[in-house]
């Protein structure tokens, strides 16, 4: 569904991205984990069409997107959640959805709006009684919730993940991951940054570890968690397992 190759991308003349390239299958989650400054957030941004200062190609669908704007990529069902959810804070949970509908709407007229609204406060109870509050007023978890329900609103093809749990309570990051495993079971296509390296490997089908601009390890998330380098750097887990001789 997703390719990107060898993708090199640039702040004010730095190198941000070197050569970076992964693939995203029909149905997948791709974990994308890595260090604060890797690059997770450029990637994102240079795919989903809000940075442009790059070279390489990226395809959507088997379509060359390289460079294309943001507005025509979420046309055709690609949709990312930004980091720290970006809502608007001075409309209502029910207008930051509709905002998320604008281009599916146009679309789709044969589905009322109403219809899609309704789905996806059943899908997100806790939203429903906060619909007409101010998003700005709700809590970080309430807030992350309608970041992700907005972004589904359109019902995207892929939807891009950047960092969903930060920030959370450990209570409310639990709520959060078992939202993106029921997308799982829907057969939602995902891509997932997340700092919480266990929890994106635990849900992911396979993972890419970011580190300084380059992709330097990837491959089934099951082999993520076993792999020592890993474990130390990114799983808070020793080696070896402690000895259990007496």
């Amino acid at each position: 569904m997703l390719e990107v190759e060898n993708v090199h991308a640039y702040y004010r003349g730095n190198e941000a991205l070197k050569g970076v390239s992964l693939e995203v299958g029909p149905g997948e989650i791709i974990a994308l984990i890595g260090a604060n400054g890797a690059g997770k957030t450029t990637l994102l941004n240079c795919i989903s069409g809000l940075h442009t200062d790059m070279v390489g190609r990226i395809s959507f669908g088997g379509a060359d997107i390289s460079g294309a704007p943001a507005h025509k990529l979420v046309k055709h069902g690609l949709v990312q959640c930004p980091e720290n959810r970006q809502l608007f804070g001075s409309m209502t949970v029910q207008e930051n959805l509709e905002m998320g509908a604008y281009l599916w709407s146009e679309q789709n007229r044969g589905e009322s709006l109403s219809k899609r609204l309704e789905h996806m406060l059943r899908k997100f109870p806790v939203l429903k009684s906060r619909r007409r509050q101010l998003a700005g007023t709700l809590s970080g978890g309430e807030q992350q919730m309608v970041a992700i329900a907005r972004g589904l609103m359109s019902d995207p093809k892929l939807l891009m993940l950047d960092e969903p749990s930060l920030g959370l309570a450990p209570i409310i990051v639990e709520e959060v991951f078992g939202i993106i495993k029921e997308m799982r079971n829907e057969g939602r296509t995902i891509l997932l940054v997340e700092q919480n390296a266990i929890a994106a490997l635990d849900l992911s089908d396979r993972a890419y570890l970011l580190e300084t601009g380059s992709v330097t390890f990837s491959g089934p998330s099951k082999v993520f968690m076993k792999d020592a380098r890993v474990r130390r750097a990114y799983l808070g887990k020793d080696l070896e397992a402690p000895n259990s001789s007496c």
